[in-house]
């Protein structure tokens, strides 16, 4: 009880620290997206994705934990806790948001599974169906796309997995329906889309990202305002809708409940 008292205060003080930031609208939220496997511009997913089929949804759950199986996704988060999360978005393209999300949190959902102690990561991907997901057919990415945390990353209270949005229960298919990954203080392409295999795994996961340009995106890829991409500087973002950008926050403005994490390493060489 205790426990949850605290996550319902966090998340309590998460909304009220982010009500004097205007959400972005539902539309640009819908209509703005990175998503690959639907096309590679940013008005491609809501064109591309609305004959994507999310239902049913199966979870395959592998590796390092006490009930490996594959979920139908109603049963896996069966009697967890939907909560509303209204959280900034950074994306490493030098653009954000604010996104009302409706979520689990994933701690939750992790002690539900039972890991191992072996298990020091969790490694997730996205679904692999080139007949549903067109740009799985094009070399753009090695698929199904991938994306990993540290177990301590996956346990903070701000972890979420987002199954809607904008008070919707259900997320728009080019948001990453029916499931996805939500961690604010970290760049977009963290926030792995469409889920359907969640394994633990006791090495660092190598992720889609990682693969296809090592020495641009890292593992950890934490809002970094003091390291620039290769192409795209960090230190300021334009927030869809206003015309001035603004300056961009370590962490993405959430450093009281994450930098302890990082404490010690050297966030240039762990990008």
């Amino acid at each position: 009880m205790n426990r949850r008292r605290f996550v319902q205060s966090v998340a309590a003080l998460l909304i009220q620290r982010e009500a004097n930031e205007k959400p972005t609208p539902y539309k640009d939220v819908t209509t703005y997206n990175n998503f690959y496997e639907f096309g590679i511009d940013k008005d491609a997913p809501a064109r591309n994705a609305k004959n994507f089929r999310t239902q049913p949804w199966l979870v395959s759950v592998e590796g390092l934990v006490k009930r490996p199986q594959s979920y139908a996704l109603p049963d896996l988060i069966k009697g967890l806790t939907i909560e509303d999360r209204v959280y900034r978005m950074r994306c490493v393209e030098g653009w954000s948001m604010v996104i009302p999300w409706q979520g689990l949190q994933l701690s939750a959902l992790i002690n539900r599974l039972e890991p191992t102690p072996q298990a020091k990561y969790i490694e997730f991907q996205t679904l692999y169906d080139p007949d549903q997901l067109p740009e799985q057919r094009r070399a753009i990415l090695q698929w199904p796309y991938v994306e990993g945390l540290r177990m301590d990353e996956a346990m903070n209270p701000l972890a979420i997995l987002a199954v809607g949005l904008y008070g919707k229960p259900a997320l728009p298919n080019q948001n990453g329906a029916p499931i996805r990954l939500v961690t604010p203080w970290k760049y977009g392409f963290k926030g792995i889309k469409s889920i359907a295999k969640i394994r633990f795994v006791e090495k660092q996961p190598v992720t889609a990202w990682m693969k296809a340009a090592p020495n641009e995106y890292g593992f950890f890829a934490n809002v970094n305002p003091a390291v620039d991409h290769p192409r795209w500087s960090q230190a300021t973002e334009r927030r869809i809708g206003e015309f001035f950008k603004r300056k961009t926050l370590p962490f993405n403005g959430y450093a009281d409940q994450v930098a302890t994490m990082y404490a010690g390493m050297d966030l240039k060489k762990n990008f």
